[in-house]
């Protein structure tokens, strides 16, 4: 009785209004669900701006990282903030990621990086800080909720 007991309730009710055969589509199978396949992705504000003091403003302001194959992608100056600022879409997410700021070419901190990591290979150690306890890449923790 137990067993049927259990049955009972792993079992859905049936639907109304709706066929009870599946629908066969348009080559003989159900269609393909794209969910399963879609990767989660993570968007990001990359923000800079000039120190205090700091006149001169810079020509070109970009970042690079893992994410994107360390292409370059410049930032954009709004003049009001005397800062820089893109926002990176589709990042892959639940990943830790290298990237780094470029001021006029040369890397630079940035503020709000989740940390510093190691550079991985002759790329990542091109772009790498140096800081006293060797080579360092900015980290980016692309989580979602």
């Amino acid at each position: 009785m137990s067993e049927n007991f259990g049955n009972f309730f792993a079992r859905k009710p049936p639907q109304r209004g709706g066929p009870a055969i599946p629908e066969q589509h348009a080559g003989g199978s159900p269609p393909q669900s794209n969910s399963s396949e879609r990767k989660p992705t993570y968007s990001k504000v990359f923000r800079w701006r000039l120190a205090d003091g700091q006149t001169p403003a810079p020509k070109t302001v970009e970042v690079a990282g893992t994410f994107n194959h360390w292409q370059k992608i410049p930032l954009l100056r709004d003049s009001a903030l005397d800062a820089w600022h893109v926002t990176l879409h589709h990042i892959p997410a639940h990943r830790t990621h290298h990237y780094m700021l470029f001021v006029d070419g040369q890397p630079t901190y940035d503020k709000s990086c989740d940390g510093y990591a190691i550079p991985h290979g002759a790329t990542e150690e091109s772009y790498a800080l140096s800081t006293p306890r060797g080579p360092r890449l900015l980290m980016l923790f692309a989580q979602t909720k």
